[in-house]
């Protein structure tokens, strides 16, 4: 009880900016839990990818054709559509068309992340400097309060400590879902490519 009370004591002495950073925390917090869900909806899966392409490269078109019905996520649900569908020449163009718009709603939101990476910290030097600000002022000089003046660069310097940790735990969640992006960008690129030898007549 007594580590709560002096975390928010310490949070409180952070000043404005505190409250500033602790709702940038919230947001990461927000994007990473949504994002997560998001994913593991629509992301079909490396293994996915891997089959499908795997069957397209033994020419077991059905097989691939049956794997994209019943695979859940977005890769599936394009493939299935080109696959199915009467595109004739204009498939690479659907399959082009449909993965852009899948890629931009993976990417949705993770520019945020960014965003909070480069500001939480500045956000944490801003309060520092108005806290040290603050400690040497005019008053606590002539008061000639040493210890009231480095206590207070000491509270200045939680604002940029707090900022660093918002802004480490935003860089780790976007680097978690870029990761993850990249990966599915190549198994988009890896199962339209098997698609698009398939024969026409097939």
């Amino acid at each position: 009880m007594d580590v709560v009370v002096q975390g928010i004591h310490l949070f409180q002495q952070g000043g404005v900016v505190m409250y500033i950073l602790l709702a940038c925390s919230l947001f990461v917090v927000y994007i990473g839990v949504e994002r997560f869900l998001f994913y593991r909806t629509m992301d079909s899966g490396r293994r996915f990818a891997n089959d499908f392409y795997t069957y397209m490269k033994m020419k077991k078109y059905a097989d691939a054709a049956a794997l994209a019905r019943q695979g859940q996520g977005g890769l599936a649900r394009i493939l299935t559509d080109a696959a199915g569908g009467e595109y004739g020449a204009s498939m690479k163009a659907f399959m082009e068309t449909q993965s852009g718009i899948l890629i931009a709603k993976f990417r949705s939101r993770l520019y945020y992340l960014s965003v909070i990476v480069t500001m939480a910290p500045l956000l944490g030097l801003l309060g520092t400097i108005s806290g040290m600000i603050k400690s040497f002022s005019i008053f606590n000089i002539e008061s000639g309060q040493a210890v009231a003046i480095t206590g207070g660069v000491g509270e200045a310097l939680i604002a940029t400590a707090f900022g660093l940790c918002v802004a480490v735990l935003s860089l780790a969640v976007h680097a978690y879902f870029t990761q993850r992006l990249d990966t599915i960008i190549t198994d988009m690129e890896m199962c339209f490519s098997a698609l698009e030898m398939k024969p026409q007549h097939q």
